[in-house]
């Protein structure tokens, strides 16, 4: 038996050992041992998020903290989106990017009075880090990695707040969309926002990991609680046509070419990538980030799966799934900017066999709850 060294060993959310004892599949993800599906299934999973609640565990996300006095100024410019604007106690979605324009990492910013918390994708967290590091001295900021001390928990669905009022000393109707307040849950200390990842109503508690466990079964046990894992997630992102780090989007893309351009406040004042970007608006964009439906109606197209346009290979599928609210295929992919229009057609090449496809403009599913 072959056992896995410390640099190879994979890590584990203080949820574990509950999704072991409910039977969960578990799966290597972004260096966790994640749940992937519970034993109810991926599309029971994904319909109980879009119709009651869902909860996932999304511990393995990484968390950084910057303070000091120009803390807006490094955040503003290691992101691309402004900083500036956000009040206190407001959350933004925005993206790192490198000297050329191109994806580091998608991210979330949390603005304090005292503090900006970076939310990043746990598979990125190293690289992450070490990227804005190089300028955090030319700001005065201390950065610090607080990855390993937060639990985080994301309760998503139409009822999310029905469910979570009774245990909460704050007023959930006063919490905004991609807002956040402190607050207690039956007594313990947390973070409580509201963004999501689903296009449903919900909420993300980030607290101590010794209340993993009180606080799970918390919620769960209310009985309006179905616990989910990373595939209803993949899929409920993709019907709001959310991008994925590593499927929609990567280091050899851009923003503006991601259909993320609303991220990149171009006048805000200098960012890294900001010129790189400022030059490809100018010359024009190439190729551009579609959704599209598979017409046939059955025909799955994969990540990986060969598109082409006009006849022409124009690189290959993003994201696809069988969609579990629609009943249809769907999918992103990059094509040339004459392709781009909704109703353009598309070719997949699905097992060795070309499907048509028509481009759609995400999201997918039109239905979502998010306040």
């Amino acid at each position: 038996m072959t056992v896995a060294s410390p640099a190879t060993a994979l890590k584990r959310t203080p949820f574990y050992e509950i999704h072991k004892a409910l039977n969960a599949k578990i799966v290597p993800f972004a260096g966790f041992e994640m749940p992937v599906q519970y034993p109810t299934g991926i599309t029971a999973e994904h319909k109980a998020v879009r119709e009651r609640a869902g909860l996932f565990d999304v511990s393995h996300m990484g968390e950084f903290v910057v303070r000091g006095d120009r803390m807006v100024d490094f955040v503003n410019y290691v992101t691309s989106n402004d900083v500036a604007a956000l009040a206190d106690g407001q959350v933004h979605y925005s993206t790192i990017l490198y000297e050329n324009g191109t994806i580091v990492d998608d991210c979330l910013v949390y603005n304090f009075a005292d503090r900006i918390v970076m939310v990043v994708n746990a598979s990125n967290r190293e690289k992450d880090f070490a990227h804005i590091q190089r300028h955090a001295s030319r700001f005065g900021v201390q950065l610090g990695d607080i990855s390993d001390e937060i639990a985080l928990l994301a309760l998503q669905g139409p009822e999310a707040e029905k469910i979570l009022q009774p245990f909460v000393d704050v007023d959930l109707s006063r919490i905004g969309y991609y807002w956040h307040t402190w607050g207690h849950v039956k007594g313990m200390h947390s973070l409580i926002s509201r963004t999501g990842y689903t296009g449903e109503d919900g909420f993300e508690l980030y607290f101590d990991p010794r209340f993993a466990e009180p606080i799970w079964n918390l919620l769960v046990g209310t009985g309006k609680v179905t616990p989910a894992g990373l595939g209803a997630r993949d899929t409920l992102r993709l019907e709001m046509g959310m991008a994925l780090y590593g499927n929609d989007i990567d280091d050899t893309v851009t923003p503006l070419e991601a259909n993320l351009g609303w991220l990149t406040k171009i006048n805000k004042g200098d960012f890294v990538g900001r010129e790189a970007l400022v030059k490809q608006k100018e010359k024009g964009l190439t190729r551009r980030l579609v959704g599209f439906t598979v017409d046939d109606g059955r025909s799955i197209a994969r990540h990986g799966y060969p598109a082409y346009f006009d006849g022409k290979p124009s690189g290959d599928v993003k994201s696809g799934t069988m969609s579990p609210s629609l009943s249809i295929p769907i999918g992103t992919a990059y094509v040339p900017m004459a392709g781009t229009k909704e109703g353009s057609k598309l070719e997949v090449d699905v097992r060795g066999k070309r499907a048509g496809a028509t481009v759609v403009k995400p999201p997918f599913y039109k239905k979502a709850s998010h306040k």
